[in-house]
């Protein structure tokens, strides 16, 4: 039996997007061959030039076949280490988002401008789906991830479509997504006076914020809409004003785009706790038991990304959640952001 076509598996992402048309004007090699019904789409080498270079020629493909797919791979090109990643964000032309302004509560290390460390969190901690920054009023539209090096066991970064998760959701949890689609969600964290890189949220609030003293970080705090209290030891508790639950897509596609999953099995430190960091819109609480099954319906649907060294990984952040498996030996994955949105 033929194997499929790249347009025959990709069209079943999206009824109307020409992924076949936009496949062929790339440079690349569209392969179709991964798991999962062909996510993330990857392209590898067809002809000479660096893959900084032939981004820049090709954004005008590259970018509308993100929006549709949702991720791409990019594998077997010549490993230009992070000076190259960077140049592929910078070839690509989009509105900078640098880590440092952002509202990130992970603990991060700048390489370049562009590129920094992926979350320092212990390798041992697993890192749930998460859309980037979807706890906070301004996140990044497009993520880059850059493995310099693979883990020696472990260390694959699940990917999951919220357009997919969504679909499910109606289905099998109707009333809850009508609580979020009508009520949004509010986030409490604890940010910590100092860095904490122990942890997946530990990030200062002096980083976080990109404030010195407490009256500017409470000026801030007020033109966000947050409100917050302050606790022994100078740490910040924050809580955000009510955030959609539910977007939609470039394309009209709407999706589960929060962060529910990462707060409810991730957010525990001896500073957070899930069943206080996450309520609906109105304050009111949402059933541990309704999360478990959020949690697990999520899971169904993963594709474990394994890194090779010199793997480059877009991601649409508005379709699709990412997080981290534990792993052993040395794993080194910077990340990029761009594209701000609000």
């Amino acid at each position: 039996m033929s194997k499929p076509s790249v347009a025959s598996i990709l069209s079943m992402i999206d009824a109307d997007a020409n992924i076949e048309s936009l496949c062929a004007a790339l440079p690349f090699m569209a392969s179709s061959e991964l798991g999962n019904g062909g996510f993330p789409l990857q392209l590898a080498p067809q002809g000479a030039g660096s893959l900084p270079d032939q981004l820049r020629v090709s954004v005008g493909d590259v970018i509308p076949l993100l929006n549709q797919v949702g991720a791409l791979l990019f594998r077997g090109f010549p490993d230009e280490g992070d000076t190259g990643f960077d140049r592929c964000i910078e070839a690509l032309g989009l509105q900078p988002f640098t880590y440092a302004e952002s509202l990130s509560n992970a603990v991060r290390k700048n390489r370049t401008p562009r590129v920094f460390t992926a979350n320092e969190a212990p390798p041992d901690l697993e890192i749930f789906l998460h859309h980037e920054m979807a706890q906070t009023p301004r996140f990044p539209r497009y993520l880059f991830f850059y493995c310099e090096r693979a883990a020696e066991t472990g260390g694959a970064t699940p990917l999951c479509r919220s357009d997919q998760l969504l679909i499910a959701l109606k289905q099998q949890m109707p009333g809850f997504i009508k609580q979020c689609r009508e009520l949004g969600v509010r986030y409490t964290h604890t940010m910590p006076a100092t860095a904490d890189s122990g942890s997946g949220q530990g990030r200062s609030w002096q980083d976080t914020l990109s404030v010195t003293t407490t009256e500017a970080a409470e000026t801030k705090l007020d033109a966000l809409g947050y409100s917050w209290t302050w606790l022994t030891g100078d740490d910040l508790r924050v809580t955000t004003p009510a955030l959609p639950a539910i977007r939609q897509t470039a394309t009209g596609t709407e999706v589960f785009f929060n962060q529910l999953v990462a707060a409810f099995a991730g957010w525990q430190d001896h500073r957070n706790a899930a069943h206080s960091s996450i309520h609906f819109g109105d304050g009111s609480s949402m059933p541990a038991s309704t999360l478990e099954t959020l949690v697990a319906l999520a899971y169904q649907q993963v594709y474990d990304h394994s890194w090779d060294s010199g793997d480059i990984l877009m991601i649409d952040n508005l379709r699709v959640m990412h997080g981290r498996r534990p792993y052993s030996g040395t794993r080194v994955v910077l990340a990029g952001l761009a594209g701000a949105l609000t």
